[in-house]
C-alpha cells in the first residue's frame, strides 16, 4: 500500500489544503492528514478542533484519515508505516524553508522522501494566516475555506 503523510497546523484547513490532500488522495492509497498538535505558531483552533474541522474537509475521501501527531514528523511517520511526506508549496518563498525541513527529515530518517505538490493555481495565493486575518477584520472567507471552517471562523471571531 502506498500511503503519505501531509503534516501541518491546519490552523484553520484552507481550500489550498483540501486541494493537495484531494490531489494526494488520487495518487496514493492512504493519505494520512497530520495535524500538529506542537506547533510554534499560536493557533487560533485548539488541536481538537483544528483535526474535526480537517476531518469535515477531507470525509468525502475514503482513503484520508485525519489524525493529530505530537514530537518529530519522522518518528510519526515511522509509527504509521508511511515513507512519504508531502509538503505543499505556494511561492518560491516556502521552498527554501521546505527544502532546509526536508533535508533535515532525510538526515534523521534516510527511508522516509519528501513529496512537493504545488496546489492549483486558484488556490497558490490562499494561507491560513491570511484567512484567519481576514476573518478576525470582519471580511468574507467563504471563497477560500470550506463551509464547515467557515462557520467556525464566523463562530469564532464574531
Amino acid at each position: 500500500m502506498r500511503s503519505v503523510v501531509y503534516p501541518g497546523s491546519f490552523d484553520p484547513i484552507t481550500n489550498g489544503h483540501s486541494d493537495l490532500i484531494d490531489r494526494a488522495s488520487r495518487l496514493f492509497d492512504r493519505v494520512v492528514v497530520a495535524v500538529a498538535r506542537d506547533s510554534a505558531k499560536d493557533p487560533t483552533f485548539s488541536a481538537d478542533e483544528r483535526v474535526e474541522l480537517a476531518r469535515s474537509v477531507c470525509e468525502r475521501m475514503s482513503n484520508v484519515e485525519v489524525v493529530p501527531f505530537s514530537g518529530l514528523l519522522v518518528d510519526f511517520a515511522h509509527a504509521a508505516q508511511v515513507h512519504v511526506i508531502m509538503r505543499g508549496l505556494r511561492a518560491v518563498s516556502d521552498f527554501e524553508y521546505e527544502f532546509q525541513l526536508a533535508g533535515m527529515n532525510r538526515r534523521m530518517a534516510p527511508d522516509i522522501e519528501t513529496l512537493f505538490l504545488t496546489p492549483a493555481e486558484q488556490y497558490a495565493y490562499i494561507s491560513s494566516s491570511l484567512v484567519k486575518q481576514i476573518a478576525r477584520l470582519g471580511g468574507d472567507v467563504s471563497a477560500f475555506v470550506a463551509p464547515s471552517v467557515h462557520a467556525a471562523l464566523r463562530q469564532r471571531f464574531g
